[in-house]
């Protein structure tokens, strides 16, 4: 049997690779992007509550009504956003398959999308498994930001979309009320689409103020716009997310998801469609990772690395020149081999790999845990 693969450029991946050799090596992981400490007790009380009443079997394929309606109220109270939570919101298995899932609803054969890189690995591959173009555009380093001139210059007949990530991951850069200035310009009159991927929307610091597409109804009309549960409560391995977009739009998104996931785990629909009433619980989350944020830079003052500016999501980037000129993913394995600290290449981000000698470290972890990170650090 010969089978012609849709990936062939795509292999085991680097978050794999590195967490594979921190178990290996019994290393502690700031590379793979989840928190080690508990989820909210309440939120496990309310998903147990819902099993336990029997919430156990399929809910409608666009998610449970009352989880839609207390989106559609969030979106209202947060973004001033009208979202109908009928014909505009479909929950989803996390954030990774909305973004999958708006690629293939819109994406045909020959396509073009822009892309900004670094870049979350799934983005180019959801694209190319659909036949179509990734065309990338660097941010502009040391700062990650986008270079507008260069993605009014990188557009074509052939473009079907741009996809654009804040906060951002790998790097934790945020977009500015500018960045949407010149977003609007690019889109308007054309037929371009926007995927949004706003995971991370919670994890934004310093009062920064989250630039939500959901805020810009002009932009909204042509945007799928990707959220996740995971990454709001802790809870990264329930795989529970959403995409919002215009009900025509949804229309068409949802004709991909039905023959794909269908539905997603009834009693966690149930327990979110309670929890996301207390507004707390999301509106204090950006104060609580900042504090890890602060923590953990100040406690990399004691090594050789230099870390960058870090505004959300749960990442910080940091240079090593002080310490080696290898490439960054040979210095992250010797890292992790010989430090016993696991971190990602920021190379690993690039589709050509480009590399600036930057890794990524996760900082949303237990205190102790960025302590015995760092206290291994210090002395490599």
């Amino acid at each position: 049997m010969q089978l012609q693969s849709k990936l062939p450029s795509v292999g085991t991946t680097i978050f794999t690779v590195m967490s594979a050799l921190a178990t290996e090596y019994k290393a502690v992981n700031l590379g793979q992007g989840f928190p080690d400490f508990p989820m909210s007790e309440e939120l496990r009380g309310l998903v147990t509550e819902a099993m336990k009443n029997n919430f156990n079997q399929y809910p409608p394929m666009p998610g449970w009504m009352p989880l839609r309606e207390a989106i559609a109220e969030k979106a209202a109270f947060l973004y001033q956003a009208k979202i109908n939570p009928d014909t505009d919101i479909t929950i989803t298995p996390g954030g990774t398959y909305a973004i999958y899932s708006a690629f293939t609803t819109i994406l045909q054969p020959g396509d073009e999308v822009i892309v900004f890189e670094p870049a979350y690995d799934s983005y180019i591959p959801n694209i190319e498994i659909n036949g179509a173009k990734a065309i990338t555009i660097n941010l502009v380093y040391p700062d990650y930001h986008i270079d507008w001139l260069a993605v009014q210059q990188a557009v074509t007949p052939k473009t079907k979309a741009i996809i654009i990530n804040s906060p951002h991951n790998p790097t934790g850069t945020v977009i500015g009320e500018e960045d949407i200035n010149q977003l609007r310009k690019i889109v308007a009159g054309t037929n371009i689409f926007i995927i949004s991927d706003e995971v991370y929307e919670h994890l934004i610091f310093d009062n920064i103020r989250h630039q939500s597409i959901l805020r810009y109804p002009d932009l909204l009309e042509r945007s799928f716009v990707c959220f996740s549960f995971g990454k709001t409560y802790s809870c990264t391995g329930w795989k529970l997310g959403y995409c919002i977009a215009p009900a025509a739009l949804t229309k068409e998104f949802r004709k991909v998801h039905q023959f794909n996931c269908f539905s997603c785990h009834t009693p966690t629909q149930v327990g979110l469609s309670v929890f996301l009433k207390n507004k707390e619980a999301y509106l204090s989350l950006a104060d609580f990772i900042q504090e890890k944020r602060d923590y953990f830079k100040q406690l990399m003052q004691q090594t050789r690395f230099s870390l960058q500016d870090s505004f959300g999501s749960y990442f910080i980037c940091g240079t090593y020149e002080r310490i080696s000129d290898e490439g960054d993913k040979d210095f992250a394995i010797r890292l992790t081999k010989e430090a016993g600290v696991a971190t990602i290449p920021v190379s690993a981000f690039y589709q050509r790999g480009k590399d600036d000698h930057v890794l990524r470290f996760c900082f949303s972890k237990k205190k102790e845990t960025l302590e015995a990170a760092v206290e291994k650090l210090s002395k490599f």
